[in-house]
């Protein structure tokens, strides 16, 4: 009983701690209304939330800009505080042509998030998902499962999407074991961009190789300490890019949030260790990243 008492007094005190700890500001901020809708450009807004300007289609992903990840409730968000605020806020972003959500977790998919994204867009989304954006105000959503592609039009131009399996799971809850999980492949006027979403180690990237080229692979570095079976380390990473062929390395799923043991700066020290440093495309949120 006195152990328990203790354990619900740590658990208030951490609640208190955290409720008056100061988000800080990102050191580093997008631009995007003048990017050049001739190239590919991209914008790490914090945890797996990148936005990307493919030749003039603006891309998001995992979008989650609020101050707290959890589930929705009368009083907000009840969850986990960032660390750092996103690089954007939702009313700071441009007009957006497409979410991809990579799985269902609420650290990537987030309602109050997609209820105020800017410019209707199209969202292609995992198995099993697309009850969880009923109340987002999203109209225009498409399930892909490993192996399927969709051809997603938008006023800006198209661009190609195809789902692969990762290493993962995409429960929400306890018991709805049934949604999928994806990784996937955008491309656009021969280029391609490997969005890695959330994983542990898997030879599954392997098999991308022999599909062509790939320009950048946006991959997950953090939240390996204690959960590696489900979220690889920065070597790992590392290595599933490389089996893929990816020319450059963008780190995300790391810094942002306070739910893993390994802290906000050994994932990059990792990374930085695994990985030649020309082929890191960015380092801190809010960073942009200019691909040709």
């Amino acid at each position: 009983m006195g152990s328990s008492d203790q354990l619900a007094a740590r658990a208030v005190r951490g609640l208190v701690a955290e409720s008056s700890r100061t988000i800080l500001k990102p050191r580093f901020k997008p631009e995007p209304h003048v990017w050049d809708t001739n190239r590919i450009t991209t914008a790490w807004l914090g945890h797996a939330t990148v936005l990307i300007n493919f030749y003039g289609v603006t891309i998001l992903t995992d979008p989650v800009l609020g101050k707290r990840i959890g589930a929705d409730s009368l009083l907000g968000t009840i969850g986990p505080k960032r660390f750092i605020a996103p690089g954007l806020t939702p009313r700071e972003l441009p007009p957006i042509d497409l979410v991809l959500l990579s799985h269902a977790h609420m650290d990537h998919l987030d309602p109050a998030t997609l209820r105020r994204l800017p410019g209707n867009p199209k969202v292609i989304t995992a198995a099993g998902t697309t009850d969880l954006l009923q109340d987002t105000g999203l109209r225009d959503a498409r399930c892909l499962g490993w192996g399927e592609r969709a051809r997603v039009g938008t006023k800006n131009g198209e661009v190609d999407v195809s789902a692969f399996e990762v290493k993962h799971w995409g429960a929400r809850w306890k018991l709805d074991r049934y949604r999928g999980y994806n990784g996937y492949v955008i491309a656009r006027e021969g280029k391609q961009i490997i969005f890695g979403g959330d994983t542990a180690l898997t030879d599954t990237f392997k098999t991308l190789k022999g599909q062509g080229s790939y320009d950048l692979a946006i991959m997950p570095i953090g939240a390996y300490k204690p959960w590696l079976c489900s979220h690889c380390s920065p070597e790992q990473a590392v290595r599933m890019a490389n089996d893929a062929g990816a020319k450059y390395f963008l780190p995300i799923h790391f810094k942002t949030f306070p739910f893993r043991r390994e802290g906000v700066v050994k994932p990059m020290e990792r990374l930085e260790h695994a990985i030649e440093n020309d082929r890191i495309a960015l380092r801190d949120i809010g960073e942009t990243f200019r691909l040709c």
